[in-house]
């Protein structure tokens, strides 16, 4: 079984300091959860930004500052920004942190019923007008997806060649609007990509460690962090993003599964 990747999702554009207050918002507090989930053991970081306030943001600026503070701390680690920044962003908008070239981004292949009354857009135009992007700057992307439909939409982005194999899926899971969280639905997901792909296991709240199991257990991959949850066990809240990091590597060694290494998971994910 190859080593494990894991992937921490440091902050996202929706949880707030009222929910955790170890929630990072600046670029100084960006770059320390960074590194307290590289310390732990993360290879990836999948990054998003905000303002001083809190605000989700895509801002190059913002970007670029906090880029270089994760690499000044953590010069091997993997950074993947987002490129689907916050409900209502513009195209263009949310493309923006491409523009720093960095080795891989995010690339959502499908359209969510996100929350209770927003709708997160993703039009078979824009999936390929984003991965035509990411191909021209030999970006890897990796094909977000919350329900199998979107496997199937980014399997006909590849035929029409704006993909390039090996694809590398992140299943979210137990989101509401998208696919459940249960041993089931992911064996299906798995079933459903390519053979020569590669995946990772995100769970939403509560669902996130017993998916991170069943990742580690199958050979997948696991993303944590407070984007996704803010809580190490039920009612008591995460101190950091390399606590949730750290219960992965713990759950990876009861069973004998070796952490990646940044460098191992370019190779394993075929980053050029």
């Amino acid at each position: 079984m190859e080593k494990l990747i894991i992937t921490a999702a440091i902050c996202g554009a929706e949880v707030t300091k009222e929910q955790n207050p170890n929630v990072p918002y600046s670029v100084q507090e960006i770059a320390s959860e960074a590194e307290r989930a590289y310390k732990a053991g993360a290879s990836i970081i999948h990054l998003h930004v905000r303002k001083e306030d809190g605000t989700p943001t895509q801002d190059y600026e913002v970007f670029s500052q906090c880029i270089k503070e994760i690499k000044a701390r953590c010069p091997n680690v993997i950074i993947q920004p987002t490129t689907g920044g916050a409900v209502g962003m513009s195209n263009e908008e949310r493309l923006t942190p491409i523009k720093l070239k960095p080795e891989m981004a995010s690339l959502d292949c499908g359209t969510l019923n996100f929350g209770y009354d927003d709708i997160f857009v993703n039009t078979e135009k824009t999936i390929i007008y984003f991965a035509k992007k990411m191909k021209e700057l030999n970006i890897k992307p990796e094909i977000e997806v919350f329900d199998k439909g979107m496997i199937d939409t980014a399997l006909r982005v590849y035929k029409k060649g704006y993909l390039i194999a090996p694809l590398h899926f992140n299943f979210v899971m137990g989101l509401k609007g998208g696919i459940g969280a249960t041993l089931r639905d992911l064996d299906f997901m798995i079933g459903s990509i390519p053979e020569d792909s590669t995946y990772t296991v995100t769970g939403v709240g509560q669902s996130q460690f017993n998916m991170a199991a069943m990742a580690i257990a199958a050979g997948g991959n696991v993303r944590v962090g407070f984007e996704d949850n803010i809580y190490i066990k039920r009612g008591i809240l995460a101190k950091s993003n390399g606590e949730l990091v750290e219960k992965v590597v713990a759950m990876a060694k009861q069973i004998g599964r070796d952490v990646a290494t940044p460098e191992e998971a370019r190779e394993i994910l075929h980053i050029r």
